[in-house]
């Protein structure tokens, strides 16, 4: 096994963010170079050391899905081909072969929109307080993973670096974001999660909740932007071992949440994973792209 990339040194691009997975860098006015390393976070927290293989996984993922997608929605993909990227790109292609994605520089909206079709995670915690989730009241009796009567959309702040996103209401987007990109956002995800749903539950998967951001492009356009339909990004569930009414076994990044509440982490201090704990996480990320996309 390779070892983990926790961080990338390009010095000829301008370095603009380092996220929670992304190094992201500019290279030119109009493009930005997107770069998944293997850093791996859970409750906004990124680990000390991270899933080997990972960022490379995840762009393999992103890219079937805007694939996929083709010219159905407008989305900032332009080219994860290196050969096709400008020479300053290129010379670090050591660091960047099979985990960058050149992308169109947009506007990114200050919203989080995230899908949710089952009831999960902090879906879940607020069903059980007061039988809302983002203020969206939901059917009494529903239990632990349980499937929505219809998908709801469940937005959420961009927390900064180091922060924690938080649930808001679909109004509360709205009055952030204006009426016109709001709506668009929520058409759009609540479109690309139906479709995604239906493709994934044919793979043996069910896309339980997922999330995506957007920007706006110089024509005005609400744009899909960054990863989409990962297990960073979703859970990702086995059709053949659901079972509602219990936490779910998963593809996903659930895995390494699971472990840090049997350590009782403190959800602010960065932990070693144990190797055993890396292994089975990527063993499950590896699983995803294969069923997803039938590939190895």
């Amino acid at each position: 096994m390779q070892n983990a990339l926790l961080e990338t040194a390009c010095p000829d691009l301008t370095l603009l963010a380092r996220g929670k997975v992304r190094d992201i860098y500019e290279v030119d006015d109009e493009h930005l170079l997107f770069v998944a390393t293997d850093r791996i976070s859970a409750f906004d927290v990124i680990m000390t050391n991270g899933i080997p293989g990972k960022g490379a996984l995840l762009t393999k993922i992103s890219l079937f899905w805007f694939q996929w997608l083709g010219d159905r929605i407008p989305h900032h993909l332009v080219t994860a081909d290196l050969a096709e990227m400008p020479a300053k790109v290129r010379q670090y292609a050591d660091q960047l072969s099979g985990r960058s994605m050149l992308v169109k520089r947009l506007r990114i909206l200050p919203v989080e929109a995230i899908v949710r079709g089952y009831l999960a995670g902090s879906g879940w915690a607020s069903y059980q307080k007061n039988g809302t989730v983002c203020d969206i009241p939901l059917p009494e009796g529903l239990r632990q993973c349980d499937e929505l009567p219809k998908p709801i959309y469940t937005p959420s702040t961009k927390a900064e670096l180091g922060a924690h996103d938080m649930n808001i209401s679909p109004e509360r987007a709205r009055e952030i974001l204006g009426p016109e990109a709001a709506d668009a956002v929520e058409r759009i995800s609540l479109q690309l999660y139906g479709a995604a749903r239906a493709y994934a539950a044919g793979r043996g998967i069910l896309l339980a909740d997922t999330k995506f951001e957007f920007g706006v492009d110089e024509q005005g356009r609400v744009t899909l932007a960054d990863e989409i339909l990962t297990p960073d990004s979703s859970r990702f569930w086995p059709l053949d071992a659901y079972q509602p009414g219990r936490d779910q076994p998963s593809f996903d990044k659930q895995f390494v949440r699971n472990y840090l509440e049997s350590i009782q982490f403190d959800k602010q201090t960065p932990v070693t994973l144990p190797e055993e704990v890396i292994d089975a996480t990527r063993q499950r990320y590896q699983e995803a792209m294969t069923r997803l996309t039938g590939t190895v």
